[in-house]
């Protein structure tokens, strides 16, 4: 007999993705650090890093899906590693006064929401799955991001660049919470249809057992007359 492959264990911290996804998280100080130096050949490391980064962000979930070695860790991680990215290079872009402290807020404010959202629908049992629009954004980002950094050169306007994708980035990201929002109350709604229909079905269930007892009582009472 073939013995079977043992299951695999999403406890597990000791993959390939969450390696790439550790990695992440360390190439954030490494952003912030060069940025701070506040130098064109600093600028350029940063923006190399993050870069480096984004690139990470792909692979880890690609090779996790592809070898389905997807672990509580990686789930956990990945949407943080992705946020302390984005949130720090924005911050320290709006220090070196590279972009508005009000686009700022509405990015960081728009992405607490989202994941706010999201932890209550776990919670509830409802998965809000990343819409089209909240994608296109974050590639977007991904892109601008490292534009803004660079600033300028090779006589490519980076900054320039950078600033319209921010601004469309922003426009993106409070079209698409709307998705989330509404996916979250349609799920939140069938799942409490669900788990009233379960308590219904729970409620009937006793209700049986407890009426086949009566009849077995009775009909063992029927006996003994």
């Amino acid at each position: 007999m073939q013995n079977q492959p043992e299951p695999f264990d999403q406890m597990t911290f000791h993959t390939t993705p969450n390696y790439l996804t550790l990695l992440r998280v360390v190439f954030v100080p490494a952003v912030v650090f060069c940025l701070y130096q506040g130098t064109p050949s600093w600028d350029l490391g940063a923006a190399i890093f993050f870069g480096l980064a984004s690139v990470t962000d792909y692979f880890d979930g690609y090779l996790a899906r592809k070898y389905k070695i997807e672990t509580v860790y990686g789930k956990l991680m990945d949407p943080l590693a992705d946020k302390f990215l984005v949130i720090c290079s924005l911050i320290m872009l709006q220090h070196l006064n590279r972009m508005s402290p009000i686009v700022v807020m509405l990015l960081v404010c728009r992405e607490l929401t989202i994941t706010g959202l999201r932890a209550l629908a776990s919670a509830e049992g409802v998965i809000v799955a990343a819409s089209q629009g909240g994608k296109w954004k974050t590639a977007i980002q991904m892109i601008a991001i490292p534009c803004l950094m660079i600033k300028a050169g090779l006589g490519i306007p980076f900054f320039q660049i950078g600033m319209w994708m921010t601004y469309f980035s922003l426009a993106l990201s409070l079209w698409s919470a709307q998705d989330y929002i509404v996916d979250f109350f349609k799920g939140l709604k069938i799942a409490t249809a669900i788990r009233k229909e379960r308590r219904l079905q729970r409620k009937l269930a006793k209700q049986l057992k407890k009426e086949a007892k009566l009849r077995a009582k009775l009909a063992a009472e029927a006996k003994k007359l």
